[in-house]
């Protein structure tokens, strides 16, 4: 029988996994060049305000619920795809 992750470890992981993932460390002079579908920059700042926040929780020991895992999933894919739209990644 496989053993289920706690809800803490695995929002550790989403949140490892969108770090290496997107690339934050774009210079602003790349982020904005051209036709925007949706300012990267900005998209940007709010998901590493959101993954900033998540760690602080989980530091201080909060348990996040199976929704909460999801919905950071569900926004971070929706600026991935964004991100995408303008080739960043």
């Amino acid at each position: 029988m496989v053993k289920k992750q706690s809800t803490p470890v695995a929002m550790q992981n989403l949140v490892n996994q969108i770090r290496s993932a997107v690339p934050f460390d774009t210079p602003e002079s790349v982020l904005c060049t051209g036709t925007c579908h949706g300012c990267a920059k900005k998209l940007l700042e709010f998901l590493a305000c959101e993954l900033d926040d998540w760690e602080s929780r989980l530091q201080s020991g909060q348990i996040p619920t199976l929704g909460e895992i999801d919905r950071l999933a569900k926004t971070s894919k929706k600026i991935y795809r964004a991100l995408q739209k303008n080739n960043l990644v």
